[in-house]
């Protein structure tokens, strides 16, 4: 029997959901939130919510406290050299965003960026758009059959016109890890920017943004047991010292009269007007919870469950899994049915996946697909949760077939 998740009581929602007679295998898309987290969130807004940095009153110095806290915990968490690398944004989506305007003006007709055949919209459309707007050549490095970036001709693409390079860190549809140090490393010899978008991977696992050695490395609040509305943006500080600044405001600016003005530096220069402010303490939080579990313990749950999910998807005929996952999601397409009738009757009997193109149309178009179904686990997962999919699965495949 496979045994329980022991911080499945640390989440509130999946007690709710259960009364609901219902299973969630959603987290690569949001996940659950701690106790932990709710308790910061009352406690911010229920003790006198205050605006951060500009206020004098002691509401004001507390929220700045406490939001500047948080920085620290997040340059903690991923091992940045100095809090200040740490810029709050509303997502990832909203810091590579930051990113493509920030550089924009560092490109010239001609020059080229390098993206992968398996990113999120949210780290391709910013720069195929960035590209239109000035004549620039889009590389897509393509992937293999096990769902991971060809490295030998992802080297060979990757070249002198390089100006930037931004792959992910853990695809959220093939859940492969990519081999991004040897990809940093040779786009860093050819002087060209790095980002990587660590949505998915930063989740599973710490991950030491001095020894990945990127520019950039971005993340969203709401993967990781967060709350949703705050993102981060890490940047070495030469790097962050080359972004322009996009958004206009209070807070970012040092000076102003009615003809100029001039602006502060990272981090606050790219966190115009009010920040999102208890989602910030709020992550803050989180951090702290997940910094108290045991690390090695949530890695071998979590790989233990990733395999009963696997071994039951191979054990069903007419199943093919996509690329050959690595972490904590599989997804798949059965031969003869359509993602959008198996996701359907899934509902039907509560169990909550993912269905369609998951936010990356044209990897799915590569493969010759329209969608696929996505079963994503989280820390809170567990052998039930895994039962109850295969069962309700089984019980779609006998209607369908």
């Amino acid at each position: 029997m496979f045994q329980p998740s022991p911080w499945r009581a640390d989440f509130p929602a999946i007690s709710a959901l259960q009364r609901q007679h219902q299973t969630y295998l959603d987290s690569a898309a949001t996940t659950q939130k701690p106790q932990a987290l709710l308790d910061a969130l009352n406690h911010y807004y229920s003790h006198g919510a205050a605006n951060v940095h500009r206020a004098q009153h002691l509401p004001g110095a507390l929220a700045t406290q406490a939001f500047e806290g948080s920085r620290d915990k997040v340059a903690a968490w991923i091992n940045a050299a100095q809090a200040r690398q740490i810029v709050f944004t509303h997502g990832a989506t909203s810091a590579l965003n930051l990113l493509a305007y920030g550089i924009e003006w560092r490109f010239e007709a001609g020059d080229e960026i390098a993206v992968s055949a398996l990113e999120h919209h949210a780290n391709l459309l910013p720069w195929q758009q960035l590209a239109q707007r000035r004549n620039l050549k889009l590389v897509v490095l393509p992937v293999n059959q096990l769902g991971r970036i060809d490295l030998d001709q992802a080297l060979q693409l990757i070249g002198p016109r390089t100006r930037l390079l931004a792959v992910s860190q853990l695809s959220n549809v093939l859940g492969t890890w990519q081999p991004l140090e040897p990809l940093l490393s040779h786009a860093r010899a050819q002087g060209a920017l790095t980002v990587v978008d660590g949505a998915q991977g930063v989740v599973h696992g710490r991950h030491d943004v001095q020894q990945l050695g990127c520019d950039f490395y971005v993340f969203s609040g709401h993967k990781l047991y967060g709350p949703e509305g705050v993102g981060v943006l890490y940047g070495r500080e030469s790097a962050l010292a080359l972004l322009r600044h996009w958004q206009f405001g209070g807070e970012m600016v040092q000076q102003a009269d009615y003809h100029s003005a001039s602006f502060r530096p990272a981090p606050l220069g790219f966190e115009a007007g009010t920040p999102p402010i208890g989602a910030v303490i709020g992550l803050g939080a989180t951090l702290d919870y997940l910094a108290s579990l045991d690390a090695n313990a949530i890695a071998r749950h979590e790989a233990a469950l990733h395999q009963l999910l696997l071994r039951g998807l191979a054990e069903r005929e007419g199943i093919r899994v996509l690329g050959a996952p690595q972490a904590a999601l599989a997804s798949f397409v059965i031969e003869g049915v359509h993602n959008a009738d198996i996701a359907h009757l899934l509902t039907e009997q509560g169990i909550a996946v993912r269905a369609g193109h998951h936010c990356a149309m044209p990897l799915l178009k590569g493969l010759g697909l329209e969608g696929a179904i996505r079963v994503s686990l989280g820390l809170y997962s567990d052998g039930d949760d895994v039962q109850r999919f295969f069962e309700a699965l089984d019980q779609g495949l006998e209607l369908l077939r």
